[in-house]
């Protein structure tokens, strides 16, 4: 029997910081492995102080074991040009310097060939205004930065985001790769406010919108995706004057990004797969996680009890029967 793993192959990607490089590759499936580094000097074993000085001529980069029959070489290309400003020569964001510049590293003649089509199509897809500035170049010596850089989005959540927020770089991305033909059909679907809330981070106002003080049972779903997010179980009246819950129906369903608009620190809550903005979460809640979910009601789409099976929710039935 054949060792599947003889399989696997390797890509390096060069993406500024690489803390923010590692988490968009690591959640993917066929992604055996994602480690940080640094490559492209001509010192072996460099330290981080080392690479950050400049003087070594290395790349802070990561290098991704992969499963082919899984995910392939052009589907790492687009999630790598995802992540980062490929007009910016200079660095990545708040991080300036040759160690922090984008670059791609091909390990065979198959992925330049690859990498040099895919530049080519982002260049001529007109969506940024400046040219690709991306080198494609061979492959080096990799590498592993210290053990503390290592999977630093899981050891520090809260710094990773922090980070991502501060330096530009989550902005920059979610603006770069808007689909402007998504937003063009959601304003049709959406009313006003709907559109404000989940496309552009808004606010609704408190007291004066549908669900502050609703009350019956049943789940309250994406107004986008209508995925399952918020169960009235969960609900309470924390006289903020919009929907408060203590918890998501399950954790996995919403996402958390640190928010440093308006000249605060907050945690903000999207839904997963439609990503739409649903509100904040705070640390002032009742129950045993005492957290506070402030959803915007504009977020949401109430599904009552009676019509879970109907509507093809009826997984959920169990939550009231236990009620």
């Amino acid at each position: 029997m054949s060792d599947h793993t003889s399989n696997y192959r390797v890509a390096t990607f060069a993406g500024g910081c690489f803390w923010c490089m590692v988490k968009p590759f690591d959640q993917m499936p066929g992604i055996i492995r994602v480690v940080s580094g640094y490559t492209g000097g001509d010192v072996e074993n460099p330290t981080y102080e080392q690479v950050c000085s400049g003087a070594t001529g290395h790349y802070e980069a990561v290098q991704i074991t992969y499963d082919p029959a899984l995910i392939s070489y052009p589907q790492l290309l687009q999630i790598f040009w995802r992540q980062i400003d490929p007009t910016d020569a200079g660095g990545q964001f708040g991080d300036r310097g040759q160690s922090y510049a984008p670059a791609i590293f091909y390990h065979d003649e198959e992925q330049h060939q690859q990498a040099l089509e895919s530049k080519q199509v982002l260049d001529k897809s007109a969506r940024f205004d400046k040219p690709i500035a991306v080198l494609i170049l061979p492959a080096e010596p990799f590498y592993s930065a210290e053990e503390y850089h290592q999977d630093y989005y899981k050891k520090n959540p809260l710094r990773y985001r922090y980070y991502q927020a501060a330096s530009g770089r989550a902005a920059f991305v979610k603006e770069a790769w808007r689909d402007d033909n998504r937003q063009a059909e959601l304003k049709q679907r959406l009313t006003p406010m709907q559109y404000h809330v989940t496309q552009n981070n808004g606010t609704e106002p408190p007291f004066s919108n549908e669900f502050w003080n609703h009350q019956e049972d049943g789940i309250y779903v994406d107004i986008v995706s209508n995925e399952p997010l918020f169960s009235s179980l969960d609900k309470f009246d924390s006289h903020c004057g919009w929907p408060s819950f203590t918890q998501p129906i399950e954790q996995m369903q919403v996402t958390e990004n640190m928010d440093l608009t308006h000249n605060m620190i907050r945690t903000e809550v999207r839904s997963r797969v439609a990503d739409s903005h649903l509100g904040h979460v705070f640390e002032d809640g009742p129950g045993p996680n005492g957290l506070r979910y402030c959803i915007n009601s504009a977020a949401l789409r109430f599904i009552p009890k009676e019509d879970l099976e109907k509507e093809g929710f009826g997984q959920y039935l169990h939550l009231f029967e236990e009620k």
